[in-house]
């Protein structure tokens, strides 16, 4: 399936030998990595299910050697291994790494494919990586930091073998024993910046959003800790079980850091898909930024720029930012259909830091997101997964996205399928330069407060908040409390579905 939409063009990733549909199987929840030095390689992981009659899935994987425009499917990492949750990265070499989650122990573990994702190797052994529910990691890119090359993960809730958060020195074949992250953050991700500082953004699966710092997770000889805490304010409240995704998450939490080395270097971004505060139906998109790193947060902006209505879904919201400070944000989107279900690809991009967006551009033909769901085992996987992602270069940015625009005649409705698409602020695509690495960042200074920071935004939408964390006279960094386990989310004002353990 190759699928045109104006200037745009996505390209099916999980293609039998000869490019063409598989029809009968299922493909969701995919994650991209693009080689830094040579942006025509591109590897995607997602969820591989054989065939839609079963909930059984596997880590698939595939591979691109000319831009996305070509797409091979060799298979999954194991044979018969029942995986999911899959978060793929890259180093600043261009090794890429494959983080893999077993749903019968929920431990994880790491591969790496030197070869632009053609093949992988199993770097961990089963379950080393630890893990748990909705795992994530990141990696630290750059030479001049004294992390450079290590790994950091977290996840939700208390995983395979206790904690939240783990780091590999070693490019992820060791891992520390877990330990815990102040407040327990969810449904989130992280990213390290040009200092070697490691921010993690998650929240409560409500309306309590955290930017979280460690300063020495960059130092192989010390246990991380936890020095700085910042509660940010997204606008609204995650979403589980919404009318477009009703087996899964509306959209986590994304965060990134700009590591471009000019005026916005070591911002910090957030951006989550939220339920508006008073609404009850339907998402934004919302964007949060921090100039001063992770201290205070500017208030919520809204991305998406249709008028609002609360029976429209903007959902899946994910952000990248590119080696020269400039920000993508893609997502899926229901302004356009009658039925508020029918989805679109959206696309919008900052050139100020987020002070100011583009306006939005559809990418993507409409699809129902209602369809081909693996098994109909509702309500724990009726859902296209929980999340897409963007990789963002120079002169734009390189998607992932589940879409069910292939039909399946037999089943008598569409397939999900995972696709590739390339954005710019041009309008449309552009070649995907050869090399996307920037100058090596000047590490930025960011003053360590003696205490946990707490910052509330400030009620201008795109100033960045000026409130002055408080700060105790101790010393001591802030403890690290014991979090609870969650294999179901906390109650919400208005009735939504409980979901069980999520992988």
């Amino acid at each position: 399936m190759i699928s045109p939409y104006g200037t745009f063009t996505s390209f099916q990733v999980n293609v039998d030998a000869q490019g063409n549909n598989i029809v009968g199987d299922a493909a969701n929840e995919p994650t991209i990595s693009v080689d830094p030095t040579n942006g025509n390689k591109i590897a995607i992981g997602w969820r591989q299910f054989n065939t839609w009659t079963s909930n059984f899935r596997q880590a698939g994987y595939g591979y691109t050697t000319d831009a996305g425009t070509t797409w091979h499917f060799p298979g999954v990492l194991q044979n018969g291994v029942f995986r999911s949750d899959p978060v793929t990265n890259s180093d600043d070499t261009g090794n890429f790494f494959y983080l893999s989650l077993l749903v019968n122990t929920f431990c994880g573990d790491i591969w790496r494919s030197t070869n632009g994702g053609q093949t992988w190797t199993e770097r961990s052994p089963d379950g080393g990586a630890h893990s748990g529910d909705k795992e994530w990691f990141t990696l630290d890119r750059t030479p001049t930091s004294m992390g450079h090359g290590f790994q950091y993960q977290f996840w939700t809730g208390g995983g395979c073998s206790g904690g939240e958060f783990s780091r590999s020195t070693d490019g992820g074949a060791t891992w520390m024993s877990p330990i815990n992250i102040p407040n327990g953050p969810v449904w989130g991700t992280l990213d390290v910046a040009s200092n070697g500082n490691l921010f993690i953004g998650g929240g409560d699966e409500g309306s309590s959003f955290w930017c979280i710092r460690s300063s020495n997770a960059q130092n192989p000889n010390v246990t991380p800790t936890f020095d700085q805490v910042t509660t940010v304010n997204m606008g609204g409240s995650l979403v589980y079980g919404g009318a477009v995704n009703p087996g899964g998450l509306a959209g986590q939490i994304f965060l990134a850091v700009d590591r471009s080395g000019g005026p916005t270097n070591n911002n910090i971004y957030m951006v989550a898909t939220v339920e508006p505060f008073g609404a009850t139906n339907g998402t934004d998109v919302m964007f949060a930024r921090s100039t001063d790193g992770g201290l205070t947060f500017s208030a919520p902006h809204r991305i998406n720029d249709d008028p609002i209505n609360h029976n429209k879904w903007h959902w899946f919201g994910t952000v990248g930012v590119a080696p020269n400070g400039r920000i993508d944000s893609v997502w899926l989107d229901t302004r356009n259909a009658a039925n508020n279900t029918d989805s679109q690809l959206f696309f919008s991009f900052s050139t100020d830091g987020g002070v100011t967006w583009s306006p939005n551009v559809a990418v993507s033909n409409s699809f129902n997101p209602l369809e081909g769901w693996p098994s109909q085992n509702c309500p724990i996987q009726c859902k296209i997964g929980d999340y897409i992602t963007i990789v963002s270069d120079n002169t734009g940015g390189d998607v992932a996205y589940a879409a069910t625009f292939n039909f399946n005649p037999s089943r008598g409705q569409h397939e999900q399928d995972v696709y590739y698409v390339r954005v710019s602020p041009s309008g449309g695509p552009t070649p995907t330069p050869t090399a996307t690495a920037s100058p090596t960042p000047t590490p930025t200074a960011t003053a360590t407060p003696t205490a946990t920071a707490t910052a509330t935004a400030t009620a201008t939408p795109t100033a960045t908040a000026t409130a002055t964390p408080t700060a105790t006279p101790t010393g001591t960094p802030t403890p690290t409390p014991t979090s609870t386990p969650r294999p179901t989310p906390t109650p919400r004002p208005r009735p939504r579905p409980t979901p069980p353990p999520r992988p």
